[in-house]
């Protein structure tokens, strides 16, 4: 029989090596490391934050995505949303003859294009424990990519469905990390969850745990980021902190303690231990490119680039915490840097559009720190580096010597 479930990848590495380099190294990049992580010419100075771009998590997706490929080459492959949030990541795999199942108008991913030979690869966020079922049921072949860390903060959330506890978690709700780890608590009966987006919705949950008041109004409020049938003073009586991966670390922090605040104000320090629990399960990527792009900063820049792909909940957070010191511009590639017109299209921190700003970089002596998101490969940030001198006038090759 036909083995139907792969998660430890296929041993083809050495197969793909040379299209994983030439798809996604960068010479530049290696060349700037060597440096010191910095480069300069004339009066411009770039600065390169010491964690950035690919995390264990997507390099392994990513390379297992080509290997299938590779071990599939007759096969019908798809993927199940976005494999990473890149654009162009997405878009070579589909070059390659990966198709990509979209969502349908009512939210659920559509399945009626696969047939039972056909090969699936879960994306990285991983999918629902709903989807993993049905894909299981029509009996194709799933080559599962979930992160690491995304299966710790899964194990998190149902250990606290399986003594009792809601899962109140930090994130997005409708980002598809955020949706895999809501649904791990159908694993028991009576499991519940509860999704907030930022201290502003903790503090209203906080404020029904230590005074009570609606369980209506807050019904309504959480209505598309609760479990079905949630009842704020039964589900909010015990409650389990986790987050997505990919949240703001301090955030995250700060929530928790915001919940067992309010949790002992309500039922008394002694209560504490038997009606609050929480984990800090930011993965170790996220923060290590967060503290960063903290030091990068520490040591001294006039403007940030942010590079990553403008549905990367990571990167948004990289891009926030730039813009709360310097000028700061969430671009996805190089193509949004023209540099005859010293012109940058961009997206800026809680904007929905892109827009375009003129002159962005200040004259005179400046120095530009660039950082990158989990999901952005090396290639990328090299050709944005690339035109950021370009806007000076500047080669990078006579800058390297």
């Amino acid at each position: 029989m036909e083995q139907t479930y792969f998660r430890k990848g296929f041993g083809l590495k050495n197969e793909i090596q040379g299209a994983l380099t030439d798809d996604y190294h960068s010479a530049l990049v290696d060349e700037i490391r060597v440096r010191g992580y910095a480069l300069s010419a004339d009066d411009l100075t770039v600065r390169l934050a010491r964690e950035f771009g690919f995390c264990y998590g997507v390099d392994r997706a990513v390379e297992y995505a080509y290997e299938t490929r590779a071990k599939f080459p007759d096969r019908r492959i798809f993927v199940v949303g976005e494999i990473i949030h890149n654009p162009h990541v997405n878009t070579r795999l589909v070059g390659m003859g990966i198709a990509i199942i979209r969502r349908s108008a009512g939210g659920e991913f559509d399945f009626a294009v696969l047939a039972g030979d056909d090969v699936v690869i879960l994306p990285a966020f991983g999918v629902t424990r709903e989807d993993f079922d049905r894909l299981r049921a029509l009996g194709c072949v799933l080559v599962d990519t979930t992160c690491g860390s995304v299966l710790n903060v899964w194990k998190r959330v149902e250990s606290y469905a399986r003594d009792g506890f809601t899962a109140l978690i930090h994130g997005k709700y409708a980002h598809e990390e955020t949706r895999a780890t809501a649904s791990q608590v159908t694993k028991h009966p009576g499991g519940r969850y509860l999704v907030v987006r930022d201290m502003g919705e903790t503090r209203l949950v906080c404020d029904f745990i230590e005074r009570g008041g609606s369980g209506a109004d807050l019904r309504e409020r959480f209505r598309v980021a609760a479990s079905p049938e949630f009842d704020p003073e039964r589900d909010l009586a015990r409650v389990g902190v986790a987050n997505q991966t990919t949240m703001l670390s301090s955030e995250s922090l700060a929530i928790a303690a915001e919940v067992r605040r309010a949790v002992a104000a309500r039922y008394g320090d002694a209560g504490v231990a038997e009606r609050f629990r929480s984990f800090d399960t930011i993965c170790s990527a996220t923060q290590d490119r967060q503290d960063a792009v903290l030091k990068l900063l520490d040591g001294g820049v006039d403007v940030a680039v942010v590079i990553g792909g403008y549905n990367s909940s990571n990167t948004n957070h990289l891009a926030a915490l730039c813009a709360e010191r310097v000028p700061t511009f969430h671009i996805e590639d190089a193509v949004c840097i023209l540099p005859e017109a010293c012109v940058i299209r961009h997206k800026p921190v809680g904007a929905h559009e892109v827009v375009e700003a003129k002159d962005w970089l200040p004259e005179g002596r400046v120095t530009v720190g660039v950082t990158a998101g989990a999901s952005t490969p090396n290639s990328k940030v090299g050709g944005v580096i690339d035109r950021i001198f370009a806007t000076r006038g500047i080669e990078v090759v006579a800058a390297i010597g």
